[in-house]
């Protein structure tokens, strides 16, 4: 008999695995069935909307050829819009301040406040009115995006950097930090966008902040590059005075003559003249860089490109971030608008068969 009882925990655990097992199963099911559910649905959704189109083609047709006579009109004898765009380079973070100006911008062209428009881009209430968007957007590849990412790692703890990845750098970048913007303004009239791109520019150069940040780093610069002048001329007396030392003979007690060489211990193939010489060279590339950067800060904003005052016609249509000719904008929107009609009309009558059962 005491032999016998240790094979009943046995038995129950065969039993519990096999259960287990085909709990297991049993969830698998379900789910494989689940998705053919849901498939053969997408399938008969797909084959229902064929069938729908079939039946109404010649109806979306008609709607297509409707949008598009209307988009001709529209491109020909319709109101003119026109476009300019504006290349500027930021030399301050003035991105957001930037961005922040055309959205306001567009909220009083929103609300047809072209008094106060006006007052703000210094521009009559007329041509205030003749505004119609305002956009700016960065200017920069994703090859540009991959060497600030590559710079902006080298500048971390190598332990950090491992753990940031090019998708997270993007993400947390904002458009408004790039350099290069692109401004884009469609209004009615042809030649008014010299005058509103120079004012929304100024607007910003004449910020106080930005001014004496400009005043600051422009003194700074002239400190360093006086002392870096200072510092050659100190060099080329120095250099004189070794070439004195090495041309001038010294005469011993017996009367006979040597010359004194002056050799650095550390590396005898070069003297402290050379020395100095390559010293000079690495201070006056760092004054070019300086002049250079002085140039940069000369402007806050830099106004790289522009079509000048005169726009050219715009006959093209955002939808869904996209543009579109307005011949095939109004084809899109004729279309899409006949679909839901249809689409509506069909939910109608499909619930009429149930309305006895109510």
């Amino acid at each position: 008999m005491s032999k016998d009882l240790p094979q009943q925990p046995q038995q129950s655990e065969e039993v519990d695995l096999g259960q287990l097992f085909k709990m297991i199963g049993n969830m698998f099911e379900r789910l494989f069935k689940s998705i053919g559910d849901i498939l053969k649905k997408i399938f008969l959704s797909f084959v229902w909307l064929i069938f729908f189109v079939k039946k109404h083609i010649i109806k979306i047709i008609i709607a297509g050829v409707l949008g598009f006579v209307y988009g001709y009109f529209k491109q020909n004898k319709g109101d003119s819009a026109y476009k300019s765009t504006t290349v500027i380079k930021q030399n301050y973070d003035t991105g957001e301040n930037l961005y922040r100006a055309i959205d306001y911008y567009n909220e009083l062209i929103a609300e047809g406040d072209s008094a106060t428009l006006g007052a703000v881009l210094n521009i009559t209430p007329a041509k205030a009115a003749a505004l119609i968007d305002l956009e700016v957007e960065s200017v920069i590849t994703e090859n540009d995006k991959l060497k600030n990412f590559d710079e902006y790692t080298k500048e971390l703890d190598s332990v950090i950097a491992a753990t940031v990845t090019f998708e997270d750098y993007s993400k947390n970048s904002k458009e408004f930090q790039y350099p290069v913007q692109r401004i884009i303004i469609k209004a009615k009239e042809k030649d008014i966008f010299g005058t509103i791109i120079n004012n929304i520019v100024g607007k910003i150069v004449e910020t106080d902040y930005f001014q004496t940040e400009q005043m600051k780093d422009l003194d700074e610069l002239s400190r360093l590059e006086k002392s870096i002048l200072t510092s050659l001329e100190a060099s080329k007396e120095l250099q004189q005075v070794y070439k004195k030392v090495l041309e001038t003979p010294l005469e011993t007690p017996s009367g006979t003559q040597t010359s004194i060489s002056i050799d650095n211990n550390d590396n005898k193939g070069f003297t402290k003249e050379f020395e100095l010489y390559t010293n000079d060279v690495e201070l006056r590339r760092e004054l070019v860089e300086i002049q250079r950067e002085k140039e940069d800060k000369q402007y806050v904003i830099e106004i790289v490109s522009s079509q000048e005052n005169q726009g050219t016609k715009d006959n093209s249509r955002k939808l869904y971030g996209k543009a579109f000719n307005i011949k095939i904008y109004y084809t899109i929107i004729a279309i899409i608008l006949a679909s839901i009609i249809l689409l509506t009309l069909h939910f109608i009558k499909f619930l009429e068969k149930y309305k006895n059962q109510i």
